[in-house]
Formats: C-alpha cells, structure tokens, sequence
C-alpha cells in the first residue's frame, strides 16, 4: 500500500519527498499531491513502523539527512488467499443469486459445495434456490456467472466437467441440426453438378453455331457448292 504508507510518512515526519518517493516507489509528484490533499481520495495512513517495514531509527536518520536513503526493515507479506467462500466485491453480491440460479438450471450435477467455491456463497442460500424458498425469489433470475463476473470459464468448465464425470455422464454430441448439415451437403452437390451440367451445355452449344457459322454460311448445293436458287 505505498500511497497510504506516504501519506502517513508525510503526516508523521520531516522526510523530504525525494526519500518518501524513493522509499514507497511512487514519483515525486504522487507525493506532493498526497501531501497537498489533492489525490482523487482522501489516503487513510498505514504506519509502516507498526507493519515492521520501518525503524524510529531509521526514520531520524533520513530525516537528519536529506540525502539518506531509507532502508526497509522487512518487505510486506504478500497477502495469500484463505480458505474459505471467494471473496466477492460489494457491487457484485447482489448478483450471487442470479449466477446460483444459472447454475442449478443449466448444471443441476454440479453440487452445493462446488457452486459455493465458483461464486463465494453458503450452501444456505444455495439450498434456498434450488428449492425457490429464497426471501428474494420473485426477483431472481438466472444469468450467466462468468458474464456477471462473478468466476471465469475456465473454472465453471472444471466444475462442471468434474461434475459430469462423478455423476457418470459422458459428454454429448449435440445432433440437432445433423439432418440439416446433410441435407444442405446434398443440396450442394446437387447445385454443382447441376452448374457442371450447365457449362457444359453452354460449351457444345456455343461449338455447335460456331461451326454452323464457318462450315455453312448459307444453304448451297452440295455438287456445285454455289447457293441454291
């Protein structure tokens, strides 16, 4: 959190800009603009001596020498993710619902455990849906978790396909429109040869007149071959 640990260097100590910047890696001018309240928010401070990334020592040093650069104590913990439900944001909890709804309608061999962990809810509110004595229910209607945002493609097609083979069932080959490809292959091959047919026909015909024009002008007499009268 390097833009609440300077806001909190700014308000706490003497340090130039130059050292709070370098310390926190923001630019100069990020610092200045916390320091003059006119960030896009008010920054709450984090106390990087509480975290452990920074001494009182440290701190009198770079504030008794400008050019001091100042030296962390410990890199801050990357934060892991616990186990437990996803975490989901604020703006995106009130589609929950909607995504369990899809869910159960599209994929009812996934179970209650495995749609908890896709989109961070309890097996409760899940219950409560597939048996529509949800408070909401009236309300609800099924949408696509990925397009809500509240998982990705990747991990609703493992859920589902872990599903479908604990429950036995092997993937299928959607048929519908089968005897439609095949008719519409016939009906190609039919039109091609139909066009071949055509061409050729044009061809003899167009050989036929082409000869009549050259052999036979007009109608002669055979033995005398002058035109008869």
């Amino acid at each position: 959190m390097p833009h609440a640990t300077a806001a909190w260097l700014v308000d706490n100590s003497s340090l130039t800009f130059e050292q709070i910047a370098e310390f926190c890696g923001l630019h100069i001018l990020e610092v200045q603009a916390i320091a003059d309240d006119t960030a896009a928010t008010k920054l709450t401070g984090r106390d990087p001596v509480r975290a452990g990334e920074l001494t009182h020592e440290e701190i009198e040093k770079g504030q008794a020498d400008p050019d001091y650069h100042l030296q962390m104590h410990k890199a801050p913990e990357a934060v892991r993710r616990t186990r437990g439900p996803r975490y989901t944001p604020v703006s995106k909890r009130q589609d929950k619902p909607d995504g369990i709804a899809w869910i159960i309608r599209n994929h009812p061999e996934v179970s209650d455990g495995q749609i908890s962990k896709l989109i961070g809810t309890t097996r409760t509110t899940i219950a409560a849906i597939r048996d529509r004595t949800h408070w909401n229910m009236a309300n609800i209607t099924p949408k696509d978790p990925v397009t809500l945002g509240l998982t990705t493609q990747r991990e609703l097609d493992a859920a589902v396909a872990k599903a479908a083979k604990a429950a036995g069932i092997a993937a299928q080959t959607d048929t519908r429109l089968e005897g439609d490809r095949v008719a519409l292959i016939e009906e190609l091959r039919r039109e091609r040869e139909q066009h071949a047919r055509d061409a050729e026909a044009a061809l003899a015909g167009a050989g036929d007149e082409a000869l009549r024009d050259e052999v036979v002008p007009g109608i002669r007499d055979p033995f005398k071959n002058t035109p008869i009268e």
